[in-house]
């Protein structure tokens, strides 16, 4: 079982990397729109992005399972594996459009290729063609095989994710919000990115008046499908509402003494969710201290993607669903504006609620924590240490030494907010030691995997983290 969920949380941060190329190139194909800067050239690099997904996530998965340090060829392996898959569907079926899953599964079949073939041994004759390159010889034959099997096989699983995609779209009001629950309960488990991978790149489709056809409820938005935008649109009034509400509730709840140091922490988180659309440093920092808490939050998105549903609310994004893209997105959004008195009415649910039941049932929040004493006393350094303090390298090295050391990390990378580590021996972490550098919180998902919540900042602090593991 621990297994299988690290090889989910694998699957996770491989399936942000691609996903990192998509907000700026959605970002230059609306501004390059006909009706704002009309510049097509500009918008085509943004279509080299999107028509190309499945390249994309094939690469970006074969990345993340590749058991290496240089990931240059696993990366060219999980290329070849995707066209070899693709050329082979147009001689078997041309009908058959396994979108985004053709990339998943070619980058999962190139990982294992790699990892079981990078070490082979052939005659001195064919010498040239061994160890790393052999990779890219097998999977175009496992590939090819793979293409054949899906040629006669896909078009049943094709069906029933038409069926899927029918199913949440006939469901109206109600499917939309079952899809907004879900979003939000599935992200202690990693699984929100399967999820939203399906509705935000292969859900329903749209043929644009050049022919070109775009499938996904934000692709077909950016690119001027009316149908689209109403499984994305409840996401505004969470992000740029709901968390920030949630922020004002913990701090108006927490102890007077600690208002100070809190009122920065939930400060940024607010703003960040409100400008940036990242919301994790704030919902980790409860949804283990009261499960209740964060299945209410669920609850309150599932009612948001209702109400917006309801209201006919059609807008989209490509960054995310906060300022940024709700202004760059509001001329060609349907009863946008309609965003802002809901908000403010999920705004006031959410404080009330949160707030209320903060205080009623004592939850430890932020600020509320209940005084105990670390089993090694902080150093001044430690004590004053922020994540403002841009002191990156100094964070790294303590946060290694507190890891047990390089020798016992076994792997390490990092997401949106969240420096995740994996270790040989849990047993000589000291996660008291982590904690007092200032972090927002440490979650421990299986026995040997841990999450440091950073924030944005994760990618700075990763950055010397590698540094130390490779010297």
């Amino acid at each position: 079982m621990s297994n299988f969920k690290a090889n989910i949380q694998k699957l996770g941060r491989a399936m942000l990397l691609p996903v990192a190329a998509m907000p700026l190139a959605g970002l230059i194909m609306r501004l390059s729109a006909d009706d704002m800067l009309n510049i097509p050239v500009i918008g085509a690099a943004g279509n080299a992005v999107f028509g190309n997904l499945d390249i994309l996530f094939a690469i970006g998965v074969t990345i993340g399972f590749a058991k290496t340090k240089d990931k240059g060829i696993p990366a060219l392996t999980g290329f070849l594996a995707i066209a070899t898959l693709k050329k082979g569907l147009e001689i078997m079926n041309p009908a058959v459009n396994m979108g985004i899953f053709g990339g998943i599964i070619s980058g999962l079949i190139a990982a294992w290729t790699y990892n079981r073939f990078k070490e082979q041994k052939l005659p001195m004759v064919f010498s040239y063609f061994a160890g790393e390159k052999f990779p890219l010889t097998m999977v175009m034959i496992l590939q090819t095989i793979t293409s054949v099997v899906f040629g006669f096989l896909w078009p049943f699983a094709q069906a029933g994710i038409d069926s899927f995609a029918r199913l949440l779209v006939n469901m109206g009001a109600l499917g939309v919000g079952i899809f907004m629950f879900l979003n939000r309960l599935l992200i202690p488990f990693g699984l929100h990115h399967v999820l939203n991978t399906y509705v935000y790149y292969d859900l329903g489709s749209y043929t644009a008046p050049s022919g070109e056809v775009f499938r996904g409820e934000m692709t077909r938005f950016i690119n001027g499908d009316p149908q689209a935008g109403l499984f994305l649109s409840g996401f505004f009034v969470v992000m740029m509402f709901g968390v920030p509400a949630i922020c004002l509730a913990i701090y108006r709840a927490t102890f007077k003494e600690n208002k100070a140091m809190v009122k920065g922490i939930m400060g940024s988180g607010a703003a960040t969710s409100f400008i940036s659309n990242i919301t994790e440093p704030v919902e980790f920092s409860f949804m283990f201290l009261s499960p209740m808490l964060y299945v209410i939050h669920a609850a309150f998105a599932g009612l948001a993607g209702i109400v917006c549903y309801l209201l006919n609310i059609r807008i989209g994004f490509t960054f995310g669903a906060c300022i940024v893209d709700y202004l760059i997105n509001f001329r060609i959004a349907t009863n946008a504006i309609l965003i802002i008195p809901i908000g403010l009415v999920f705004f006031a649910l959410y404080y009330f609620t949160f707030y209320y039941l903060i205080k009623k049932r004592n939850i430890q929040t932020l600020g509320r924590e209940v005084a105990t004493e670390f089993g090694t006393e902080a150093v001044e350094e430690e004590q004053e240490l922020d994540l403002a303090s841009k002191n990156y390298e100094y964070m790294a090295k303590k946060m290694l030494q507190a890891f047990g050391g390089k020798e016992n990390v076994t792997d390490a990378f990092s997401c949106n907010t969240r420096l995740r580590v994996e270790v040989e021996n849990p047993a000589v972490v000291d996660e008291q030691r982590i904690k007092q550098l200032g972090v927002s919180g440490v979650i421990k998902p299986t026995e040997k995997n841990y999450q440091v919540i950073i924030g944005l900042e994760v990618t700075y602090v990763m950055a010397e983290f590698n540094k130390l593991l490779e010297q």
